[in-house]
């Protein structure tokens, strides 16, 4: 990944507390799992900035370097990776994901 990307990235979670980079957009994922990410959020009623990585081919492969996750959508909360729609669903059925976004909220 070259420094432009990596700045672009950064730059993209520090302006947005909630991030998710998805195929496609909020209101219309372009795949079942983007879809997923997005109505476990939309669930939360939170507010939260997705990234369309269909759009943008530098990244879509840089994120994935990034987290050192190969796979897309990846979720991220105050600049932390949480994981793809899998470990979200994982942490919201464990009631995890929304005890995280609580405690985001609060500070």
């Amino acid at each position: 990944m070259n420094t432009e990307t990596r700045k672009r990235i950064n730059q993209i979670l520090s302006d947005h507390k909630i991030v998710l980079f998805m195929k496609g957009k909020k209101i219309m994922p372009m795949c079942g799992f983007s879809n997923t990410a997005t109505q476990i959020l939309n669930t939360l009623n939170i507010n939260y900035f997705t990234f369309d990585v269909l759009e943008d081919e530098s990244i879509r492969q840089a994120i994935k370097e990034y987290s050192s996750w190969p796979t897309i959508p990846q979720l991220y909360i105050n600049q932390e990776f949480i994981g793809g729609s899998d470990i979200m669903l994982e942490l919201f059925e464990k009631g995890e994901l929304q005890a995280q976004v609580e405690t985001l909220l609060a500070t």
